[in-house]
């Protein structure tokens, strides 16, 4: 598997070497992340049903998804059989995240809609051996392909949730197979300050271990590559409070980054709650990472929703538990990090619809279940709502609350 991986990947990194940096900077740009996680039953992974369901349990009374996927424009290969129906009776259809087609056509939305370039989500406690592993590398693999074709910047962003202390070391190592192997030279690479862009998600999180001694090693290791490092914090990092770690060494941690990027996913709920995030958090973050020469990726969402993520582990949430509003809570978070004084926007998620924050073409005809209703807006909007904010945070056209029009 390491071999096969390594040849694909010098290939392309052969025909991209000598073209240059396609991606020097983040600034004036807007990337959504890609969690490629989604496996179904009968793909190349081998997994089943993964993020979707229980695993082999995966049925219309246990699911763990809220937003059903627009495929109108899947064919035929890209459509897998779920047990869900349409009251009609019809048997409704899903996707996989490791079909390459699929892949490109995700990728193939960001261009048409003006999305500069997606965050990868590789999830460390997934690093190893086993199946889950090389299809972690089948989706990397797929989404280089994808975003060199169509043009867009690929960052890695490794995500180190579940994490134990001991695991930390198959970070750095995994990174530097994936620089052995020419991911940085790929024409996708997003760089930063001249150097190939790595993140490392989820550092000084207060319900986690601190792991604080294993982050140090972690970041001295990635730096030692030569890359420029994104690292993902609470959203009140700066005051080591609330969801932060209280302990000041986290400071410490973070100015060894260069990109610090705060999660903002569930700490605020509508429009006036944006504009107070921007008056109180962003903007004095900006203010700290300007003093540091530090730059800063504030993260927007449309919306939240894991009524059945949650029914799965025992507890209650309700659906739609915050409202898109048609776009105008997207909306208001762009203006308000535009504002603060942001020059880039991370939008989470691309296809993140477990918990009801995906972008990606949602709606339209849903099976009988317990799904988020987006009929009110076209299953584009929030591609299209993600490409606007690039155009808005660039000046090419006005930065007003008022929703623009298509």
């Amino acid at each position: 598997m390491k071999a096969v991986f390594s040849a694909l990947c010098f290939a392309l990194a052969t025909l991209a070497a000598d073209e240059g940096t396609r991606h020097p900077t983040l600034e004036g740009k807007v990337v959504t992340g890609y969690q490629g996680w989604f496996r179904a039953e009968g793909d190349a992974s081998g997994l089943g049903w993964v993020h979707y369901g229980p695993g082999k349990r995966f049925a219309p009374e246990a699911y763990a998804f809220d937003l059903w996927p627009d495929l109108a424009e899947f064919p035929p290969e890209e459509r897998i059989p779920s047990p869900f129906r349409f009251t009609d009776g019809r048997p409704a259809e899903l996707f996989s995240s490791v079909h390459p087609g699929t892949v490109r056509r995700h990728f193939r939305w960001m261009k048409e809609y003006g999305i500069d370039g997606a965050m990868l989500q590789r999830f460390a406690i997934g690093l190893g051996k086993d199946l889950g592993a090389a299809s972690l590398d089948t989706v990397l693999r797929h989404c280089t392909a994808a975003a060199n074709a169509e043009g867009r910047a690929l960052t890695v962003m490794y995500d180190l949730s579940g994490m134990t202390p001991e695991r930390f070391p198959t970070v750095a190592a995994d990174w530097r197979r994936l620089v052995a192997a020419g991911q940085t030279k790929q024409l996708c690479a997003q760089f930063h300050q001249g150097k190939p862009l790595v993140a490392l998600w989820g550092l000084g999180f207060e319900d986690r271990p601190p792991a604080l001694k294993e982050w140090t090693a972690l970041l001295a290791d990635i730096k030692a590559t030569g890359a420029a490092i994104l690292v993902g914090v609470p959203n009140h990092w700066r005051e080591l409070k609330n969801d932060s770690l209280a302990d000041p060494v986290l400071h410490a941690l973070i100015r060894q980054a260069d990109i610090i990027s705060p999660w903002t996913v569930g700490r605020i709920g509508n429009p006036p709650e944006a504009a107070a995030q921007a008056r109180q958090t962003w903007a004095p973050d900006i203010a700290w990472c300007r003093e540091e020469k530090k730059a800063y990726l504030p993260v927007i969402f449309p919306g939240f929703s894991w009524s059945n993520l949650s029914a799965l582990r025992g507890t209650h949430a309700p659906l739609a538990q915050i409202p898109r509003l048609g776009g105008r809570f997207l909306w208001s978070q762009a203006v308000a990090a535009r504002e603060a004084g942001a020059q880039t926007l991370y939008v989470a998620m691309f296809d993140e619809i477990d918990e009801g924050t995906a972008i990606m073409k949602c709606g339209g005809p849903r099976p009988v279940g317990n799904f988020v209703d987006l009929s009110d807006v076209p299953t584009d909007h929030y591609l299209w709502l993600s490409g606007q904010a690039g155009r808005m945070l660039r000046g090419e056209i006005p930065a007003s609350t008022d929703l623009p029009k298509r």
